[in-house]
């Protein structure tokens, strides 16, 4: 199995965040599962790449060429897709997995969520999606597809479209 992770590219957020993203690449490592990713070397993306790694997992990155050219690339990760723009690099993540988690994270992070979740509703990705939900992150997220649930925007069978995990061991558990 392949999952694809998003999550954020900042260093300056809170540590347990940080701890979260490491403690979610040892946990895939461990159970072999191959990890896809945008191939940031900061913030949450460059710690669970870190601990995919120093746990003798397999780890892909998908980057654009022009964060790679500005430094932004993982520089410890081998296997590293270099795409021409952002929508690229999308369709190779998730062509290459099966999957996907999702971490907190800014703007971008919230981008590929929801676009993960508008492929599944539109029949062209059917695999899982588990969104990890530490510290409530994702609490007024989860306010807002409900609100467009009650409004008849999203249909009730949609809802099914992902799980929510609290840590990342119920997330495994989530994929299985």
């Amino acid at each position: 199995m392949t999952v694809c992770v998003f999550a954020a590219s900042s260093d300056s957020i809170d540590a347990r965040y940080s701890a979260l993203a490491s403690d979610l690449g040892v946990l895939l490592a461990k159970a072999k599962i191959d990890v896809v990713f945008g191939g940031g070397g900061i913030g949450l993306m460059g710690k669970l790449a870190d601990a995919v790694i120093d746990n003798n997992g397999k780890i892909t990155g998908v980057i654009p060429h022009f964060m790679q050219d500005a430094g932004w690339g993982h520089d410890a990760v081998t296997d590293m897709i270099i795409t021409d723009d952002m929508s690229e690099r999308k369709r190779k993540m998730f062509s290459l997995s099966d999957a996907v988690i999702a971490l907190p994270g800014g703007v971008g992070t919230l981008e590929e969520l929801t676009e993960a979740l508008t492929l599944k509703q539109l029949g062209l990705f059917n695999g899982q999606i588990v969104i990890i939900n530490i510290m409530d992150f994702y609490n007024p997220l989860f306010d807002f597809f409900d609100k467009m649930l009650e409004g008849k925007f999203l249909g009730a069978e949609h809802r099914e479209m992902w799980k929510i995990a609290a840590t990342p061991e119920e997330a495994l558990r989530l994929l299985a």
